[in-house]
Parts: structure tokens; sequence; C-alpha cells
């Protein structure tokens, strides 16, 4: 299973207004509003990363982040990992979105790949691609929902950095706007994945929170010292990946007694080494 690379628009008015506890939107048939609470992931609770398959989380641990094809944890909150932005390194995956035309081709007809993970960034570079990529995706938000999820962790926010300059941040911010409205009428935070620089310094930064995502997962903050910049947008409200033992403690003395930190191997495999702080 694929994890992340290391590495301004509003919401449409017309789609869900976020309103402090929770989602007021518009029922267009009924012409009635009706609220869907959305909550956070608990600050500096206990985290566990299992993106890379499924295990009974380590005793006292309060958060998970599973793919969408896993099931929740029983009895703690659970965030379900997507891969919105670019195709899982799956056959049957890659011929579906292959099918709709939207992967990402460059002037050559070549399509754009992620070669860190062997996947294909997929197109958003219209208002058209983006609403039929949108249409499949939120079809997956829904599956989370269904199962019992709390969240929604979309992977690869920071495509645009490696689209040949195809894609732009403002593409990206457009896109990601139409899985917050959604995934927020399903009563699911959704988070902001990396990509914390400002836009035209190849990130999101306050974009993405001003777009209405509710919390922020870091890879590697502590490695690259980034924790506080996203301190700095989400407050406590983060959850911090480390993959080496100098990033790990690094983020454990300067913000481990803030927000949820974790150490997990690149695979983020079942059987992989896990501390938390």
């Amino acid at each position: 299973m694929a994890i992340a690379s290391r590495r301004i628009l509003a919401l449409a008015l017309g789609a869900a207004v976020v309103t402090g506890i929770g989602i007021t939107a518009m029922n267009a048939d009924a012409g009635v509003s009706r609220v869907a609470a959305v909550t956070p992931p608990p600050v500096n609770a206990k985290f566990d990363y299992q993106i890379g398959g499924a295990y009974t989380p380590p005793s006292g641990v309060q958060v998970v982040s599973r793919d969408r094809e896993a099931s929740p944890a029983a009895g703690i909150y659970n965030i379900c990992y997507v891969n919105a932005f670019q195709t899982q390194p799956i056959q049957s995956e890659i011929d579906m979105w292959r099918s709709k035309g939207l992967t990402l081709k460059n002037s050559r007809g070549q399509e754009v790949v992620d070669g860190q993970w062997d996947e294909i960034l997929l197109d958003i570079t219209t208002d058209a691609k983006r609403q039929a990529v949108a249409a499949v995706v939120n079809g997956w938000i829904d599956g989370c929902a269904s199962k019992g999820y709390k969240a929604i962790e979309p992977d690869n926010l920071d495509s645009f950095s490696r689209s040949q300059n195809l894609i732009d941040e403002q593409d990206a911010i457009a896109y990601i706007s139409l899985l917050i409205s959604h995934a927020h009428g399903k009563g699911l935070a959704i988070a902001q994945k990396n990509t914390i620089g400002d836009i035209g310094d190849g990130g999101i930064g306050a974009a993405g929170k001003n777009a209405g995502l509710d919390f922020a997962v870091a890879e590697e903050c502590g490695q690259y010292t980034e924790c506080g910049d996203y301190q700095s947008l989400y407050g406590n409200k983060v959850i911090v990946i480390e993959y080496t033992t100098g990033g790990f403690n690094k983020a454990c003395s300067t913000v481990g007694a803030q927000v949820s930190v974790v150490r997990r191997d690149t695979a983020v495999s079942p059987n992989g080494p896990y501390q938390a702080c």
C-alpha cells in the first residue's frame, strides 16, 4: 500500500458552511438545513498509523488511521486513508481511471507518474475533470462513512509539485474543496496531509485551512523542522508521523507534549516498529 511522499479558494457557500461544532448544509429538496456533527480527532491522543495493513492497536491507542479498504478499529477514533490525487499502483484501479480519461498526461501524451511510489497523477486541471475525479473519490468517502470512520485523510495533496507544472496549487484547492464539502456533509472531519508551505512556495499553507480542512496529518515534520508551521495553522489538532529515530526524538521534544507523535517504518507494515510519545 502506498504511503505519502515527502515533500484560494473558500468552499462554495451553497455547499457547506463551517459552524464551529458542525456543518450546516441546505437540503435542496426539503428547503431546510441539516446539521452533520464534525469532530476532529482528540488532541494529543495516542495514535497509530496503519495504512500499510490493519492490526490490533497497541495498548492505549485512541486514534488510528487505516486504508479505506480496511474496517475501523473497534472502540476508538478512526481516520480513513484515501489516495485522492494519484492512483494506487493497483491495475484494476489504474484501468478504472484510464477508462474515464482522468489520468494526467503531458503534451507528448505520456501519463505523469510519481516515480517514488509508481502512482499516476489524476487530472484535476479543469472544473469538469475535478468534478469527475471527485465523483469517484466521494464515493470512497461514502464507503468510509458507512463503515464508521470519523475522518478522512486524503493523500497526495502535493501532487501538483510532481505534475510537470500541469497542475497548480489553485487546482488542488479547488478539487480538495469538493472533497471537504462532501466529507462534511457526511459528518466526517478531513485532514490536510503534509504540504504546509505557502502557495507559490510549493505548498498549500493557509489556503487548505481556509478551504475548510479540520486538522493536519504531517509526515516527518520533526525531521524537517516543520511541526511548528502545522501548529501555527491547526493549533494542537496535528498528528505527526516520523520514520527515523532523529525525527521522532525531535518531534517528541518540540511538540510531543501538545500533539500526537508516532514513529513507524516507511512501509507502515503491520509488524514494523512502533513508538509514541
